[in-house]
């Protein structure tokens, strides 16, 4: 044990968290977006599991990353496409309909991966890495964060960019006001029911993005229920981020040092048992509930359909 924790070693476990981070970083950043808008979005497994297979499909044909995560987030819009025809548009209960659709992708995306693949698991190859030049020659933490691929550095950008949008835009405020007020946002002329698909879409393309992260640059492979619950735990960070993108990235870095610490210490055989070890994202999970979940805020109309015209 003295001797496992060294400079490789804490590289090593670094670098898994921030890979493991990424998927739950996205899932949460779109998942927010939605519950600004009103919008409970249960079904965002589904979408990333329908990103996850699409983005494995698409890198897995084509050769190409890029059009992997292009091919993912199609996939998971395609999927908060139904959510908000049935919830935002025509007014369906938003937790029944988004438990089956993550039902659905579930047996859905396992069937379509054996009907194209049999029983065999084909790999992509590794993903380039973006080497951020004289930060990453920094002791472990220049190997654990600043090597790794373009799209990293995209979702961190996109935490600062939402940031900027909550706080400084109109489109912000009408987020704010279509979760907290729809009523009072009707009136001043702005269509509720187009804002909150909107983000409902948005949502579902950031999830579905997160889940071809996981499966091509993760993972380098699609199993079936590949996500493992990951998007609950992007619904978890949001509602706890009480609306601040730099809490989700904070909250996914925390869970992705316990999925990356899961793995190490089954790698480095530590006589713990497998159950306990991987229970530690989820045991970290009930302890931010507990600590934080009673000081989270929600928006007042979250879940609750609107009609258009309502007051």
């Amino acid at each position: 044990m003295t001797g496992l924790f060294n400079e490789v070693f804490l590289s090593a476990l670094l670098f898994g968290a921030v890979t493991a981070a990424i998927p739950l970083l996205l899932a949460g950043l779109g998942e927010q977006i939605s519950e600004k808008a009103g919008v409970l979005n249960i079904g965002i497994e589904g979408m990333m599991l329908a990103g996850a297979y699409l983005g494995f499909v698409g890198a897995f044909y084509s050769g190409s990353l890029w059009l992997g995560f292009l091919t993912g987030a199609a996939g998971g819009g395609a999927v908060a496409l139904v959510m908000a025809l049935l919830c935002v548009r025509i007014g369906l209960n938003q937790i029944v309909i988004g438990i089956a659709l993550t039902l659905g992708l579930e047996g859905l995306t396992a069937l379509l991966h054996h009907f194209q693949f049999s029983r065999s698991y084909p790999r992509l190859p590794a993903a380039d890495a973006t080497v951020i030049p004289l930060l990453s020659k920094i002791p472990v933490i220049g190997p654990a964060f600043f090597q790794h691929h373009l799209i990293v550095y995209l979702a961190v950008a996109l935490v600062f960019g939402m940031a900027y949008v909550y706080r400084r835009t109109q489109l912000g405020l009408n987020l704010q006001a279509a979760g907290d007020k729809p009523a009072a946002l009707d009136v001043a002329g702005i269509d509720v029911v187009r804002t909150r698909t909107v983000a409902v879409l948005t949502t579902g393309a950031l999830a579905g993005l997160g889940g071809a992260y996981l499966a091509d640059v993760g993972a380098g492979l699609f199993i079936p229920f590949i996500t493992n619950g990951a998007g609950f735990l992007g619904i978890v960070l949001a509602m706890l981020a009480r609306g601040r993108p730099i809490w989700v990235l904070f909250g996914a870095l925390l869970f992705g040092v316990c999925l990356s610490l899961t793995t190490a210490m089954q790698v480095a055989g530590i006589n713990i048992p497998t159950d306990i070890i991987q229970m530690l994202p989820f045991l970290a999970v009930m302890i931010m509930l507990v600590l934080f979940g009673r000081r989270a805020s929600l928006p007042a109309a979250l879940g609750i359909p609107y009609e258009r015209g309502a007051r």
